[in-house]
């Protein structure tokens, strides 16, 4: 195992814009991530960097702009991931920073965290942890409460603008992973289960 250096002088320069569409080209989901002020008023960012980290125990990530209102929230205050349908876009960019025409319709049943109406699904959260990410923070919140609707359609986001995610092309889900040890795909094993 090589041993990483933290001199980075002698590493080549990354053009920032270059570096962005390369990440650009990986489609996500959107979600929008929503918290209570100090003061318990609604707050929420529009994020596409959302990661499912772990069922045991059950825990989701965002990875949020250093130094906005939102990433000084989420320390401290349980928040929802709320994970965007098709029909969400005016809500994604109000929360991007365009403001919407009308109210942001919030669940009327929700309590100590504000959830949008509509998702297709939501994570509600507890402060797991917050690690260093360079230019952003990495948020891992413990999931306490979620809700789907498997009859919407999730809002996508590729190349910078927003998207349908499309029709299906074929394949079929996997039931398993092949690195995991439960299929005996993995270094030294002589005997293989098939899939």
């Amino acid at each position: 195992m090589s041993q990483q250096t933290t001199d980075a002088d002698h590493l080549p320069k990354i053009d920032q814009r270059e570096l962005r569409n390369a990440f650009g080209k990986f489609a996500t989901g959107v979600t929008v991530v929503t918290c209570r002020t100090p003061d318990g008023v609604p707050h929420g960012a529009t994020v596409n960097a959302f990661t499912a980290v772990s069922l045991d125990p059950p825990l989701a990530q965002v990875t949020l702009i250093r130094g906005n209102k939102v990433s000084g929230y989420l320390e401290e205050s349980p928040f929802a991931i709320n994970i965007m349908s098709a029909n969400q876009l005016d809500t994604c960019l109000n929360f991007a920073g365009k403001p919407m025409k009308g109210e942001v319709a919030w669940r009327s049943d929700a309590q100590d965290i504000p959830v949008i109406e509509g998702n297709i699904a939501t994570l509600e959260c507890e402060p797991w942890a917050t690690y260093d990410g360079g230019d952003h923070l990495i948020v891992i919140g413990r999931v306490i409460a979620l809700h789907s609707d498997n009859e919407l359609e999730p809002l996508g986001f590729f190349g910078g603008k927003f998207r349908d995610v499309g029709d299906y092309i074929g394949g079929a889900p996997w039931t398993s992973c092949g690195d995991s040890l439960a299929s005996g795909w993995f270094e030294g094993s002589t005997d293989f289960k098939s899939f």
